[in-house]
């Protein structure tokens, strides 16, 4: 049985940090392209960051230069370290883990606020 559980969300003031993980289980991660995606209120699911399996990441531009991504294989998890959050950064972060089509599978998400 997969799992990918997601935590670290939280309420946060602009322009402070948080860090989130996802820890996948059931799956041979090292395998895996692994991202984080957010989904605002009203708004379409969207990437904001991934890492492929040659430690080769990608970022929303209007993450770049706050957000990092990066990966342990040997903890099987994956992390989201978001610097400098904004208020439209606040959404439900969705912990991804794709080795095709048919080998993509979703954690429940974490709720990230950010507001004053």
């Amino acid at each position: 049985q997969v799992q990918l559980v997601e935590s670290g969300g939280g309420l946060v003031q602009p322009g402070e940090s948080l860090t989130l993980s996802c820890a996948a289980s059931g799956i041979t991660f090292n395998r895996y392209t692994v991202g984080w995606y957010r989904q605002a209120p009203g708004k379409e699911r969207e990437l904001v960051a991934s890492i492929d399996t040659s430690t080769t990441t990608n970022y929303l531009d209007s993450v770049k230069g706050r957000f990092t991504i990066s990966r342990d294989n040997a903890k099987n998890t994956v992390y989201l370290q978001m610097n400098n959050l904004k208020p439209e950064d606040t959404a439900v972060y969705y912990c991804n883990a794709k080795r095709n089509a048919a080998l993509n599978y979703w954690g429940k998400g974490t709720l990230v606020t950010v507001s004053s």
